[in-house]
């Protein structure tokens, strides 16, 4: 009986050091990682609420950046906006005109839903291009979020215009 005793106390502690330690988490703000891999485009947009999609993949990152170029060219995006991002029958991705915005978060939410759905979500255009086409959505054919990741990663290495605005207009001083 003794034993049965320290046992149940035992976990019992067990058990309320694990939810201080949830506690601790949860309150820092940490959320638990997600695999990208695992996770299509419109699921990753319908579950996470509007600015908060951050690509976890640097435009350094040799590897990923190379991963990328390839996914850039196999799912066809060079069809429109050219092999490196220049610009085609579509607007360049590489200057440093953003159409929506130059935010990873709004980047994602355009190519998966599209320019037309970004629209019906209260997105409106604050850039102009020469060329200004509609965005069709593609998040029913990219096969995962990982790979947009990678795609933005690429995109970004190529990005040749002022670096203040590589990630969308800087924020205005004050």
């Amino acid at each position: 009986m003794r034993r049965v005793l320290v046992v149940s106390i035992v976990a019992i502690c067990s058990v309320l050091t694990a939810v201080g330690m949830l506690g601790k988490v949860l309150a820092a703000g940490t959320a638990p990682a997600i695999d990208y891999t695992k996770i299509l485009p419109p699921d990753l947009v319908k579950n996470t609420p509007k600015g908060k999609l951050a690509n976890p993949y640097k435009d350094s990152q040799a590897d990923i950046v190379a991963q990328g170029e390839h996914l850039f060219l196999s799912y066809g995006c060079n069809g429109c906006h050219g092999g490196g991002g220049g610009g085609g029958m579509c607007p360049p991705l590489i200057n440093d005109t953003w159409v929506y915005g130059g935010d990873d978060d709004t980047i994602f939410r355009l190519v998966t839903l599209g320019s037309d759905e970004l629209q019906k979500l209260g997105y409106t255009r604050i850039g102009r291009e020469n060329v200004v086409g509609p965005m069709p959505p593609f998040g029913a054919i990219i096969k995962s979020s990982d790979d947009l990741w990678k795609i933005f990663a690429f995109v970004r290495s190529r990005y040749n215009g002022d670096p203040a605005y590589k990630f969308g207009a800087p924020p205005d001083p004050q």
